[in-house]
């Protein structure tokens, strides 16, 4: 899967830059993927993948915030949509524990942690599942997406320095 999406955005553009902030805009891959991709394929310095890679996904943040309730209310008028969107409230409230008892926190930890499953996107969901506000929720994401990118760069530059 990345392989293919690294080959598309080979084609698409030469420009390193702004393959990293379209790859980070991405759900299965976000910023957790574009900083190692942008160092260690494309080239790019490690201030460059870390920066473009949080411009890219804390952009695609915003629509998702915003559209995503009306969309989901929308949507719900269908069974297969309304079985889907439970099954996604289900899960995150499921995993949601920090988010739903300390809100603001819990959810700059949720997407700070670089791990498979959270990050910006389920990190906007669940900021809709458990009612934090937009503009909290905005400051969130975009602390979160500061410390994982600095996780993710710091183990980035360890392994190519290990691995030289």
């Amino acid at each position: 899967m990345v392989e293919y999406l690294t080959i598309l955005l080979n084609n698409v553009s030469n420009n390193p830059e702004l393959k990293i902030f379209i790859l980070a805009m991405f759900p299965i891959t976000e910023l957790r993927l574009a900083i190692p991709i942008g160092v260690s394929i494309w080239g790019l310095s490690w201030q460059s993948a870390f920066l473009f890679s949080i411009a890219g996904n804390l952009l695609i943040s915003i629509p998702i915030l915003f559209l995503l309730k009306p969309v989901s209310f929308f949507l719900q008028r269908w069974k297969v949509w309304r079985r889907f969107f439970k099954w996604l409230f289900a899960r995150t409230r499921k995993r949601g524990y920090y988010i739903d008892n300390i809100k603001f926190l819990g959810l700059v930890l949720f997407v700070a942690l670089p791990l498979p499953g959270t990050g910006a996107w389920t990190g906007c969901v669940a900021s809709f599942v458990f009612g934090v506000n937009y503009k909290k929720s905005l400051i969130a994401i975009f602390l979160g997406l500061i410390i994982s990118a600095s996780i993710v760069t710091l183990l980035t530059m360890l392994s190519i320095t290990l691995i030289k």
